[in-house]
């Protein structure tokens, strides 16, 4: 971009414009994953919808590219380019909530964290992710799971209302009545539609949760798995858990000799009685006997922050996802080759529940395609150090290419990473693709939009 068309910003719009002579150009640049090292033209930062309706208007009529960041959480660092101008939503960060309606209003900029502190107030909560700092934004476009999923659905499942402005600079209101091609793209199509000001979500009675946490050496990764394939389907709604492989992190509520250890082990949340956590848990010695086994009553906001410290912004990642409608016997071979074998401390992997209520909508309720998968899986190359970048991505890229003769043969578009193609870009949409095809041509016509993993500069 020109220097005049940036001075021509500056004049025009009322939000602050970063370029890169600026001296917070690299600050207003970085993303949560740091292995994205992306160089903008320009960051506009937006406080309301007037701010991103003028935005949209000068990028369309001056021919720029742009692309859209709400918590900026993207594995595959979507929402900044090369040479684009990027509508930063980060000061629209507000929740309203109302506990009558049990609904929650909130900015295109805001953080899980702030939807949880709103709505814990009143004792309630939405599914949502399991990490405080992830932007709503693109979680909820992408579909949205997390501890919440199996007894209260998707986060998509739970939108109501989406305020938007399009390609065109309108600003509309999308629901069931209003729009309602546009608000089924919404609820699992991802961000190319437009930009999304502010989101209404249902909200659930949530206040309390029981948590555990337990975890068994990594030899067991077989008989872990194994019990776990058959258990979690057949519990409870109230109950569910999330297998992980990881490494022992230092610090409570860990004992110091296991630390470092190679673990695997399952998160657990369980929404019904405080009282009955005990109980709903007591089969995880089935498994095998535990190494560790924590379990506590605490805030339903707590439980979403507990990794927060364990990963800050500023780490390498590199990710890849994939849907299972079961965990086969090859499938289990995999995990415990990969498991038994990370490359960094925080390289993990998760196997997360999206049955149960996420179930109930028909296939082709909304734009998640994946209405009969059973675990959403994520391989996650994790680690602070560039130097190890290569070998993130690597064990990232063969884990997942193992894994995939047993996957469904798609993946959660928010657990995409660079240099996927456009292959698995539309198997992960399924049957859906030429629908959401359909609304992007009536919404965006000219591709104003156009942030995708295929069409962001290879990373990999």
């Amino acid at each position: 971009m020109e220097g005049t068309t940036l001075d021509e910003m500056r004049a025009e719009l009322r939000g602050p414009v970063t370029g890169p002579e600026d001296p917070d150009y690299g600050r207003r640049r970085a993303l949560y994953n740091a292995m994205i090292d992306r160089r903008p033209a320009a960051v506009l930062r937006c406080s309301d919808a007037g701010d991103v309706m003028e935005a949209v208007d000068f990028v369309r009529e001056h021919g720029l590219r742009t692309t859209v960041r709400g918590g900026g959480h993207s594995g595959a660092g979507l929402s900044v380019a090369d040479d684009a101008v990027v509508l930063d939503l980060a000061p629209m960060r507000w929740a309203h909530v109302d506990p009558e309606s049990r609904t929650a209003m909130v900015g295109g900029g805001s953080l899980l964290g702030d939807l949880d502190h709103a709505a814990h107030a009143f004792g309630l909560a939405t599914p949502a992710g399991i990490q405080s700092t992830t932007g709503v934004g693109g979680l909820a476009l992408g579909g949205g799971h997390g501890h919440l999923t199996r007894r209260y659905g998707l986060t998509s499942d739970n939108l109501l209302a989406a305020d938007v402005v399009l390609a065109d600079g309108r600003f509309v209101t999308a629901d069931e009545q209003r729009h309602p091609d546009l608000f089924w793209a919404l609820r699992g199509g991802g961000g190319n539609f437009g930009v999304v000001t502010s989101f209404t979500f249902r909200l659930h009675p949530v206040d309390t949760v029981g948590v555990a946490v337990t975890l068994w050496p990594a030899e067991l990764i077989p008989d872990v798995l194994d019990w776990y394939r058959r258990f979690l389907p057949s519990a409870v709604e109230d109950l569910t858990g999330f297998f992980a492989e990881l490494r022992v992190p230092p610090g409570p509520p860990f004992p110091e000799e296991i630390h470092g250890q190679a673990m695997c082990g399952v998160v657990w949340c369980w929404t019904g009685d405080p009282g009955d956590l005990e109980e709903a848990v007591a089969p995880v010695r089935e498994a095998g006997p535990p190494a560790f086994h924590f379990t506590a009553r605490m805030p339903y906001p707590a439980l979403q922050s507990m990794f927060d410290d364990l990963l800050p912004p500023g780490l390498q990642w590199y990710w890849r996802g994939a849907f299972f409608d079961r965990i086969t016997d090859e499938a289990v071979d995999v995990h415990n080759r990969f498991g038994n074998s990370l490359p960094t401390p925080l390289s993990t992997m998760h196997l997360y529940p999206v049955d149960g209520a996420a179930h109930r909508p028909g296939p082709d309720a909304t734009a998640w395609a994946y209405r009969d998968a059973m675990w959403s899986c994520v391989v996650a190359g994790i680690d602070p150090d560039p130097a190890n970048a290569d070998a993130l991505r690597q064990w990232c890229v063969d884990y997942w290419n193992a894994l995939r003769p047993s996957s469904m043969g798609g993946g959660y578009v928010n657990f995409m990473g660079a240099g996927e193609g456009p292959g698995n870009v539309r198997a992960s949409y399924r049957g859906h693709y030429d629908r959401l095809e359909a609304v992007k041509a009536e919404y965006d016509p000219r591709g104003l939009f156009h942030a995708t993993v295929e069409a962001a500069p290879h990373d990999a």
